[in-house]
């Protein structure tokens, strides 16, 4: 049975999805059309192209994660260049390594830009900074006029994944100037509103998939000093929309991962945890299907 999927961001805890969609997959489910903010956008863009959650896993499984953490090569003493790219450049790491890999990925399945897809069937979320706009890829471009057919899947996604301070944003240039582009989770961290037009009736269910409990679950932030606030901004930053958008009737159409205890930029990810990941993941999912009704 054909499905729409929805995966929300989450940095290397995006493991957990791969697990949930194993499940997905287990049970008879196909993706149909997919949307996903950051690492969402990663794991959309390879069940679009045709791997399965089990092909996925062995994808990032052969992949040293670290090697996503690509710094620039400096010609000054290494303490001192870091922080003077850091401040001009905006970002600790590139993040080409990642494009180029998804690039490779992709082009392995016969994908290059949005004109070897199906319209509407990847659409991933970015925050362009400049204008102060979210962004829907690739339905926005045509705004910037950038004609969506030559756009590269892989420099969408790498939009989506550019997690302010770690990875460098992306400066998409147009005629009209230089616009810094940053992840999608700064403005939408999970896109089910995608799928959800007010009186359309859905031609197939929409499952999503979020790496987090319930909202209505969530505790307090607990905030006494100025990095728990920055830390309680960042969070509510990144949630208040899609929590707004996620009311009880949505809930029943979503797996909730709780990976609170998991780092989101932690690349030297141990394959204890890895595994521990893909676990909850498929836990789950397991959870949800016991009372889904679709």
């Amino acid at each position: 049975m054909y499905i729409d999927g929805v995966f929300s961001g989450g940095g290397i805890k995006g493991f957990a999805l791969i697990g949930a969609i194993e499940e997905v997959e287990r049970r008879g489910f196909r993706f149909k059309r997919v949307a996903g903010t950051s690492a969402g956008s990663i794991i959309a863009a390879l069940v679009i192209a045709g791997y399965t959650g089990e092909e996925i896993y062995q994808l990032i499984e052969e992949l040293d994660l670290e090697t996503f953490m690509d710094p620039r090569t400096f010609l000054i003493p290494f303490p001192i260049a870091k922080w003077l790219f850091f401040y001009w450049r905006l970002g600790l790491y590139k993040g080409n390594a990642l494009e180029t890999w998804l690039q490779e990925k992709l082009a392995a399945k016969g994908l290059r830009t949005f004109a070897d897809l199906p319209p509407q069937s990847l659409r991933v979320i970015a925050s362009d900074l400049s204008n102060g706009r979210l962004l829907v890829l690739p339905d926005d471009l045509q705004k910037y006029g950038i004609h969506q057919d030559t756009f590269p899947i892989a420099k969408a996604i790498r939009m989506s994944c550019s997690l302010p301070f770690f990875f460098e944003p992306v400066k998409l240039r147009t005629k009209s100037g230089t616009n810094i582009i940053v992840d999608g989770g700064v403005l939408s961290n999970f896109p089910m509103w995608l799928f959800d037009k007010e009186h359309v009736k859905k031609v197939r269910p929409v499952l999503g998939i979020k790496l987090s409990r319930n909202t209505y679950d969530l505790p307090q932030h607990k905030i006494t000093n100025a990095l728990q606030l920055f830390e309680a901004l960042f969070e509510t930053m990144k949630d208040a929309h899609d929590a707004r958008y996620i009311s009880r009737k949505h809930e029943k159409n979503i797996i909730f991962i709780p990976t609170e205890r998991f780092m989101t930029t932690e690349f030297s990810l141990t394959e204890e945890n890895k595994q521990a990941l893909l676990s909850l993941g498929r836990k789950s999912a397991k959870q949800f299907f016991t009372k889904w009704s679709y």
